[in-house]
């Protein structure tokens, strides 16, 4: 034997490495698979597992108005791009390695970007293609071109229709859900926002309007009337839904991120983690923007995620068994930035790389367990998504060992289980012998539909080891594969462009609520105004002198980004403008948009200019619990 090769003995079943000869299952249990453990997907949910990672546009009438949620009293002359593509945007998100498309047929403001009869506040009367184009269909077609899925946001939430919060509503939105059922071919996914209630335009009543959201939707009759139609469309978000919120809209997954869920609405927390052996499978989809906003805003053209960033993000997301759903936002042309196109294309060319060679081919795999040879430690390596290795019923807590080929230098570990048959793996460890002994290199809990382990640096190895330390049942490992990161060119971002705003040193801060106020103006998010509040419906202030007298368009305010506890961003504002500091006008008033959420800039634009000296800020009640309020950065914008 003394002139076999180990590899040769490893192929004959002669020998192991670190495991022993392998055991297998008695023949009755090597012919049946493993029993389903606990909560498993649908089949449209697991398809929408293997899309990974697409695209979101949010692209409206907000496009046009600079801001982020429009009132509902837009004009649809507004909607006027100068020259839309949407095989241009379609293209990048394809080049971004991006599987599909999620558009936002209607945001928040109510306007339609598709010619519905339902309402005249859609893009029939619009300049767009003469009032006789279809963004919906444009987009729709050209997704089915490049090959790419197409799915459509539908804000439950209209500021602009007069019945919202009345019956008369929920006829007329389940009318708009049939329309885009019914219109654009197979859908992957229908997105129902979270949003719902609050200030509103609302037909011309211009109040506040809350709805329980739960009893007013009756969110079981949307999602089987989206599935009458559209049987194969994941549902995303209200509890009953097919996927979850990740509860962040910064793009990151909790580690673990169980696909597995409470039976109840979640909090944010619940939804960035998941529960293990959860009786729903509600799996995660981690949102974010490419930009620090959803919809275009010139002033962001240099604060783009770049190449690198996207990469961390994928970490952050896919790799952690999330899908991702990355958002694109066109421009007034009504076409993607050219820096937004290349970051795409960089990180996209990279991850191409990456993936393109497995780097475990040609391993031998064995296993200290194996159920049978439908089952064998072989399969994690034959590429087929729809086999596995497994071990007999009473074996929860395997090892199985890939002896790699030599000269093969590899920095990511790719694991899966088989989803069909739940999430059976609690927690697991890897190894790696890189010729002196097994070393761990990662441990950690949940693999489900895939756990990406990325090491510090690459490495040779001449075995990988994965052991499952924690297990209810037997395993279910679909894959273990090996790659080596290609690095993404560079993306040279613009020079950030100087927003016409009102500097600090062209005022004087005249009083304010708290000490500290500085931070709000230090161009600095990492600081923030720290505000105790007494109730949630307190109003902290700060009051502004100038210098001379300043005609202002507006502000953006910027909540605080820190992980703080017992502190909370501001839940609305009023602004007011005096010409000697005793008599005052407002300048405007309104809430905060998903600020407790989304923690993002908030860009409010006055409605009327008033040149003045002094202007007051109120910062009302608190957006959730807590006995702080908390803002990074307040600037002040000149009117145009």
């Amino acid at each position: 034997m003394s002139s076999l090769s180990r590899r040769t003995l490893l192929a004959s079943g002669l020998a192991t490495a670190g495991v022993g000869a392998a055991r297998a299952a008695p023949r009755a249990a090597a012919d049946a698979p493993p029993a389903a453990y606990g909560a498993t997907p649908s089949p449209r949910q697991l398809a929408w597992h293997r899309r990974e990672q697409y695209a979101f546009v949010h692209f409206s009438i907000n496009t046009f108005t600079d801001r982020e949620w429009g009132y509902g009293d837009e004009s649809p002359a507004l909607f006027d791009p100068t020259d839309f593509s949407a095989e241009q945007i379609v293209d990048a998100a394809k080049a971004g390695g991006l599987r599909g498309i999620v558009l936002t047929a209607k945001h928040h403001d109510g306007f339609c970007l598709w010619p519905t009869m339902l309402t005249e506040h859609c893009v029939r009367n619009s300049p767009f293609r003469g009032g006789k184009g279809d963004v919906v269909r444009e987009f729709e077609q050209a997704c089915r071109r490049a090959g790419l899925a197409f799915g459509l946001y539908l804000s439950p939430w209209d500021r602009n229709h007069a019945d919202y919060g009345r019956p008369a509503y929920i006829d007329y939105y389940r009318k708009q859900i049939v329309e885009l059922c019914t219109r654009y071919g197979r859908l992957f996914e229908f997105w129902f926002d979270g949003a719902n209630g609050g200030d509103g335009y609302y037909g011309g009543a211009r109040e506040t309007r809350t709805i329980d959201a739960a009893a007013y939707y009756d969110w079981p009759s949307m999602f089987a009337l989206v599935h009458r139609y559209q049987p194969l469309a994941c549902t995303f978000e209200p509890l009953g839904s097919d996927a979850r919120w990740v509860g962040n809209e910064d793009g990151v997954a909790g580690d673990p991120c169980w696909p597995t869920m409470p039976d109840h609405k979640p909090s944010q927390a619940e939804g960035n983690a998941g529960l293990r052996d959860g009786p729903l499978w509600w799996p995660a989809e981690t949102n974010t923007s490419i930009r620090p906003g959803w919809f275009y805003h010139a002033d962001e053209d240099a604060k783009v995620k770049d190449p690198q960033r996207l990469v961390r993000l994928h970490d952050e997301s896919v790799a952690r068994g999330t899908n991702l759903i990355l958002n694109l936002p066109p421009d007034r042309r009504g076409r993607l930035a050219d820096v937004d196109t290349a970051v795409l294309r960089a990180f996209g060319d990279a991850q191409r790389a990456t993936y393109a060679v497995d780097l475990a081919k040609g391993a031998i795999a064995h296993a200290d367990h194996e159920r049978g040879v439908r089952f064998a430690a072989a399969k994690v390596l034959d590429g087929d998504p729809d086999s596995y290795w497994s071990t007999p019923d009473g074996v929860h807590t395997p090892q199985i060992v890939l002896d790699v080929p030599p000269g093969r230098s590899f920095d990511i570990i790719r694991i899966r289980e088989y989803l069909p048959l739940g999430v059976r793996v609690t927690r697991f460890a890897v190894d790696l012998d890189t010729g002196s002994g097994w070393r761990e290199v990662a441990s950690g809990a949940c693999i489900a539909a895939q756990r990406i382990v990325r090491l510090a640096a690459p490495v040779q190895a001449r075995r990988l080891r994965l052991r499952i330390t924690d297990a209810p049942v037997c395993p279910a490992i679909s894959e273990i594969a090996l790659f080596r990161q290609t690095a993404p060119v560079a993306v040279a971002l613009p020079r950030p462009r100087a927003p016409d705003t009102v500097p600090p040193s062209a005022w004087s801060i005249a009083s304010s609520s708290g000490p500290d106020v500085e931070a709000l103006f230090d161009d600095d998010v990492g600081t923030s105004w720290r505000v105790p509040v007494a109730d949630r419906s307190m109003a902290v202030t700060v009051v502004l002198k100038f210098d001379h007298r300043q005609r202002l368009g507006g502000f953006v305010l910027t909540p605080s980004r820190a992980v703080m506890t017992d502190a909370a961003p501001p839940r609305r504002y009023r602004v007011e403008a005096s010409v000697d500091g005793e008599t005052w006008s407002d300048l405007g008033a309104g809430e905060f948009s998903n600020i407790a959420n989304a923690l993002s800039p908030q860009r409010i634009a006055f409605e009327t200019v008033t040149s003045c000296a002094y202007v007051r800020f109120s910062f009302i009640g608190l957006a959730s619990s807590a006995h702080h309020m908390a803002i990074a950065d307040l600037k002040l914008l000149r009117a145009g």
